[in-house]
């Protein structure tokens, strides 16, 4: 299906969803389906590195064809790096993207985040379901 034309969105709906990957592999934080006839209006992602210990590393990326349950290993397609590898400090947070730079995420794609340390970044995604 087609991704709605925003100037006649029927519905727009915002929500807030986190994640915090028990592992060091890529894996999603949202997904948006082919099939919803929606895009997705990414308002802000936030890293938080809660592991009170060490600095911890993250990347989050746009991944083409990747539209897979959150907590999943995207399904294909291509990583388009949003931030790489970028050092979060000890009980601190990185802000990825906020309003000023949203990120239009369009149907059978997603959003996917990697860990340096397993457990140590919690990430929050606001985000708008326009349809």
């Amino acid at each position: 299906m087609a991704d709605p034309n925003l100037l006649a969105a029927n519905t727009a709906y915002g929500t807030t969803t986190y994640l915090t990957p028990s592992g060091t592999t890529a894996v999603v934080l949202l997904q948006n389906a082919t099939a919803n006839n929606s895009v997705y209006k990414i308002n802000q992602i936030v890293a938080a590195n809660v592991s009170g210990s060490a600095a911890a590393n993250t990347t989050v990326a746009v991944y083409t064809n990747g539209a897979v349950a959150q907590g999943s290993a995207p399904a294909g397609g291509t990583a388009y790096p949003v931030v790489s590898a970028v050092s979060v400090p000890t009980n601190a947070s990185l802000i990825v993207t906020d309003k000023t730079t949203a990120i239009y995420l369009q149907g059978g794609t997603s959003i996917s985040v990697t860990s340096g340390t397993a457990s140590a970044i919690t990430y929050t995604i606001s985000y708008e379901v326009i349809t």
